[in-house]
């Protein structure tokens, strides 16, 4: 299978790629970026030097992985959507050694042209919706949008709405796989 790199993209000595791992047009990774099988790294995409990416993740056109993100398996960004590394930036202030780290975990998706600061986690299977800005942790199945962002429900693991209030008491199960969740207050459980 291998790996697949567009001509027009530039990937640096040094760079890791899991096999199966599509890098298109106009791509920049940097050679300390660590990037498992099976990603997608659409057009545009830039992924900086201190970088680790899951297996399976799909990065769509237009997005900058900067210094000290992490991204678990099978997380989606969608087009556009934003990370940044330094909570107060100043052009004339180097601020390298005080980055914050963030951190994806598996499964969650990153909407369209939302924005994700720094020293932020977004737990597993969360959802942010397009254009919300994310300023602190995202619990897991967490449904957040607007800006700044606030939960107003739930979802499976498969992508799908539970029927739930954003915190409470409850359960519901999945509309797509039939997967059974309980909410506690601000968590939310997938049953075994």
């Amino acid at each position: 299978m291998g790996v697949s790199i567009h001509p027009s993209a530039i990937v640096d000595a040094g760079a890791q790629l899991g096999e199966g791992t599509h890098v298109w047009h106009f791509a920049h990774v940097c050679a300390g970026a660590r990037i498992g099988p099976g990603c997608s790294l659409g057009q545009g995409v830039f992924v900086a030097n201190d970088v680790l990416i899951g297996r399976n993740v799909k990065i769509q056109n237009n997005v900058s992985v900067y210094d000290a993100v992490t991204l678990d398996d099978d997380v989606f960004c969608g087009p556009s959507m934003v990370f940044t590394n330094v909570h107060n930036p100043r052009a004339a202030v180097p601020r390298k050694a005080e980055y914050r780290r963030t951190r994806v975990r598996r499964g969650a998706t990153l909407g369209a042209n939302s924005t994700i600061v720094c020293g932020t986690t977004i737990g597993e299977y969360a959802f942010v919706g397009a254009g919300a800005v994310v300023s602190r942790d995202v619990a897991d199945f967490a449904l957040v949008v607007g800006v700044p962002a606030r939960r107003i429900g739930w979802m499976s693991r498969h992508g799908e709405r539970l029927a739930l209030p954003a915190t409470g008491e409850g359960s519901a199960a999945c509309p797509a796989t039939g997967e059974r969740y309980r909410l506690h207050g601000d968590t939310l459980v997938l049953e075994s």
